[in-house]
């Protein structure tokens, strides 16, 4: 297969939002816009795709805003960047990501981020295979956030999400193709529980994307669920003395998107069960999300460890889980940091799995992060764990 018809295939996959499953899978839930389910830093990827709870950073923006007002720094910015399913020779697919924030004072934080996803440039064909024109898909979202403590260890964080998705343009067999737009929002708390040494249990819950359906035509019925999102994260740090730092973090996600109809080969009652499917409302389908099938079969696990030594140098390590039964993806990944002065780089690897046609298409993922703490935190007099590099 080239490279243009793996490009094609995986425009088909993201628009369905089902990941890259084998014919036996059935039931998949799926959504619209998966990029934004993508683990967008390479902190957070060295560890398993963990975020919810663990030691605030400028990436917190994607992962729980309510964080940032408990991060060591005033102000930061970060970037980070991802080669994406690079394991195919998919060597112009990839995901940028920058955020930001601001503390207006010791209680209050505003904060900005963006995700950009390109699937690089593909020729598309007739169904003789002669070219047709060329179209470079992407995808992005625009976060804007605040946050607030509730008091000196509990924050709550909101924000508001544009989502734009372009995966074709044009006119095919009489459909009128164009970019799906929409709006989300997040809505998340953080419990800031280690002590002044930075040593404690902390726990983070996360409601995300909760927002419209988006839609590529102007067929008001035939739109997509966006993957809104329940979170719980734990982290537990422990200092054994003012050199040293060990985190160990847990994430539980849970999409509230119901699962689609499973065909009977029926196609009246296919078609029926279809209709009922998509004409679901958003709220009701948060709901419904949590009725049929076992629910455990549902949750993405993610487990990861970070050491730091002296704030300034950091080893991690993870596993992710995701049953079989919703595209079975499982893998390891390592990482690491390092710190100067206000200037912070990160790295982080997806060990490959599996072998020959099970071989998982995200292996040897890379993940390059850096972020930039503008200044020392001096202001910041509340109890606050050491800022992740």
């Amino acid at each position: 297969m080239t490279n243009s018809s793996v490009k094609r295939l995986l425009i088909v996959l993201l628009a369905l939002g089902a990941g890259i499953i084998s014919e036996a899978q059935i039931n998949v839930v799926t959504t619209a816009v998966p990029f934004l389910r993508i683990s967008p830093d390479a902190r957070a990827g060295g560890m398993g795709d963990v975020g919810i709870a663990t030691n605030p950073d400028v990436n917190a923006n994607f992962w729980n805003l309510a964080k940032t007002p408990f991060a060591k720094n005033d102000n930061a910015i970060g970037f980070n960047y991802t080669p994406w399913l690079h394991d195919l020779g998919l060597n112009d697919v990839y995901l940028l990501c920058a955020s930001g924030y601001h503390k207006i004072d010791e209680m209050n934080v505003i904060s900005a981020s963006v995700r950009y996803f390109s699937l690089g440039n593909i020729q598309f064909t007739d169904n003789s295979g002669n070219p047709l024109q060329s179209f470079n898909p992407k995808e992005y979202g625009i976060d804007f956030g605040y946050a607030r403590k509730l008091g000196d260890r509990l924050g709550l964080g909101v924000s508001l999400r544009y989502i734009n998705s372009s995966l074709a343009n044009g006119a095919q067999d009489g459909t009128v193709y164009k970019a799906g737009t929409t709006v989300a929002g997040d809505i998340s708390l953080f419990k800031n529980a280690p002590n002044e040494n930075g040593e404690g249990l902390s726990w983070g819950l996360t409601l995300s994307n909760l927002g419209g359906k988006i839609g590529y035509t102007n067929d008001a019925l035939n739109k997509d669920y966006i993957p809104a999102n329940l979170g719980l994260g734990l982290a537990y740090t422990k200092v054994p003395d003012e050199s040293n730092r060990i985190t160990f973090a847990l994430d539980v996600n849970k999409l509230l998107v119901p699962a689609p109809p499973v065909s009977t080969g029926v196609t009246s009652t296919d078609s029926s069960a279809l209709a009922d499917y998509r004409s679901k409302s958003v709220v009701n389908s948060w709901a419904s999300s949590f009725s049929g099938g076992s629910q455990l079969q549902l949750l993405q696990v993610s487990a990861g460890i970070e050491y730091t030594y002296a704030d300034q140098f950091s080893l991690r390590g993870g596993y992710f889980y995701e049953d079989n039964s919703q595209g079975g993806r499982k893998y390891f990944s390592f990482g690491a940091g390092l710190k100067y002065n206000i200037i912070g780089i990160n790295l982080s690897y997806l060990v490959p799995s599996g072998n020959g046609v099970t071989r998982n298409p995200l292996s040897n993922t890379l993940r390059f992060g850096v972020t930039f703490d503008l200044n020392d935190g001096s202001s910041n007099t509340a109890p606050a764990p050491v800022d992740g590099n």
